[in-house]
Parts: structure tokens; sequence; C-alpha cells
């Protein structure tokens, strides 16, 4: 098993524990997150789950590519009843859930909006919308909601 210290930043499980969830939405605590609303990445859909990480640098990214108005923001989030892995990510692109990538059907609570983050390059995050329009053009950008 590989030490904590070999983790890449971006499969770290952040030290408190807690799920994250990234959006561009102004939300309070005690406000809940539930489905049914549009997705925060494609507007044209209404989605069927809350997705959440224990991963603070997927919900900062998660956050930073949100579609909307607003500042990227992070929020600490406590769900408030069953919690599975996301198969977007777990079952297709990293096997055994290394992103800690989670979604419920179920609202979530907004704990607390957390702003011990560093968000990433520019360049970092054109090289990853390049990478999300190429799936689209390819039509391997399948949505499993």
């Amino acid at each position: 098993m590989a030490d904590m210290a070999d983790t890449p930043e971006r499969f770290r499980v952040h030290e408190s524990g807690s799920y994250f969830h990234g959006t561009k939405a102004d939300l309070e605590a005690g406000d809940f997150l539930v489905p049914g609303y549009r997705s925060n990445y494609r507007p044209e859909h209404i989605s069927n789950y809350i997705y959440m990480t224990k991963v603070l640098d997927g919900a900062v990214l998660a956050a930073e590519m949100a579609v909307g108005e607003g500042n990227p923001r992070v929020y600490i989030v406590q769900p408030t009843g069953s919690v599975e892995d996301d198969p977007n990510v777990t079952d297709k692109k990293f096997p055994g859930n290394p992103t800690r990538s989670y979604r419920s059907a179920e609202p979530v609570r907004i704990v607390e909006e957390t702003t011990d983050w560093v968000g990433h390059s520019p360049e970092y995050l054109q090289r990853f919308r390049d990478g999300l329009e190429k799936l689209r053009q390819t039509g391997t950008a399948v949505l499993y909601d």
C-alpha cells in the first residue's frame, strides 16, 4: 500500500474526513442541496443526485469547473441518507474510487463554507476543459445519473 506522502493530491482524503461539495452557488450553513435541479456542469441536465468528495482538491476543481456566475465555493457537507460511489468517475475512470467521489439521491446539508484552499492555474483548468470537450466531440462524455 502506498504511503500517504506518495498519494497524488487529487486523490488525498482531507484530514478532517469530511465530505466536500464544489459549486458557484452562494449557500449558507443549514441549507440543503437536493436532487432535481440543473447540473453544475451540464445545465441542460436535471441531476438525480448530489455529488460530493472527501478530497478537497476534487471539490475545488468541481467549483472551478461549475457553470454559471459567481465565485467558486467549496462547502463541507453532511449527507442525510445513503451515499454511494460516483460511477461517473469510479467505475469508468478510476476503479476502486481513489478520487473518493460519491453521490446521494437524498438531501445533503451544508455544514459550512471552507475557504482554506488554493485554486488551479488557468492553464490546468483549460487543459481540463479541453479534455472534456474532446470527450463530448467523440461521444464518450457519458453521464451516469
